[in-house]
């Protein structure tokens, strides 16, 4: 038992060391995530084009760490792809159309999405208390839309909520991939987004500052974050990877208030407050109660 306990503390040690250190991780990608918006409407040119350079800077950064990718074109991998490459692109459209608060706090409603089509993609029930955070997030993206009748603003934030939709499947083409790579499904909707946006990088020109705004978007910004993310998923507990990605649409709207001086309406507040708290009850709870049943 002695030889044994010194082994022991040491593996304990290396596993803490590695939870820690994934945190850090998380909490970084956050971050770095959270200054799409703020870098979004920094960059003066179609939102189509900003999101197809923006992924093809991050499919060269993700080539680079990936190297030899695993490519299997099963469903779900294709799935995900499409949904990630909606995702995207409808976020930064959603972005350049309303206020970078309504554009991340409505793609953040995607965990509703997944609870409610996750019946018939993953075979998952839909609970009464899933239908209830349902009800009150559907009724806090509805405040988004009050006080704000301009076409535009409306149309920003049909466009964020579709980005929220797209998301939501995103989630669930990736966890019907058991044994595949969640890097090898983001390169795809990579590569995608870029095939789609060349189309509309000629409609205008881009000015140097422009270029530098989209490189830090594909390597900061999308591509370090997911490569990161991926390390730290392996260390981390499911509380915590639901947790603490919470920084990036409480954080999005802060650097584009302080940089650009864009601040969301009352109502929107209101509404976002809303369906951070239902979302987050939503994944929290149940994990806790998982956790529970672990500990006993």
């Amino acid at each position: 038992m002695r030889s044994n306990s010194p082994i022991k503390e040491t593996s304990n040690v290396k596993i803490k060391s590695e939870r820690t250190r994934a945190i850090v991780l998380l909490v970084i990608t956050a971050v770095l995530w959270s200054l799409g918006g703020v870098l979004i409407k920094s960059i003066q040119w179609n939102p189509v084009a900003i999101a197809g350079m923006r992924s093809a800077i991050a499919a060269i950064t993700l080539l680079i760490v990936i190297k030899k990718p695993k490519i299997t074109w099963s469903f779900p991998q294709i799935g995900a792809a499409l949904a990630y490459s909606g995702t995207v692109i409808l976020f930064v459209m959603a972005n350049k159309t309303t206020t970078a608060a309504n554009a991340i706090l409505l793609q953040y409603t995607a965990p509703i999405y997944v609870a409610l089509f996750g019946a018939w993609f993953l075979k998952e029930k839909t609970k009464i208390f899933d239908w209830v955070i349902i009800f009150i997030v559907l009724g806090g993206m509805a405040l988004f839309f009050v006080g704000n009748i301009s076409t535009s603003g409306i149309l920003g934030n049909i466009l964020a909520a579709a980005s929220g939709v797209c998301f939501g499947f995103l989630a669930i083409f990736m966890r019907m991939q058991k044994d595949g790579s969640p890097l090898e499904s983001v390169l795809l909707g990579n590569i995608l987004t870029a095939l789609i946006g060349i189309p509309f990088m000629f409609s205008s020109s881009l000015n140097t500052e422009g270029w530098v705004m989209l490189l830090i978007m594909g390597v900061v910004q999308l591509g370090i974050p997911y490569v990161l993310y991926s390390m730290a998923i392996k260390h981390v507990t499911a509380l915590e990877v639901i947790l603490i990605p919470i920084i990036e649409p409480l954080l999005n709207p802060v650097w584009v208030f302080f940089l650009i001086g864009e601040a969301p309406g009352p109502w929107a507040i209101v509404g976002g407050i809303i369906v951070v708290t239902a979302v987050t009850l939503r994944c929290v709870l149940p994990a806790l109660r998982v956790k529970g049943r672990i500990s006993v």
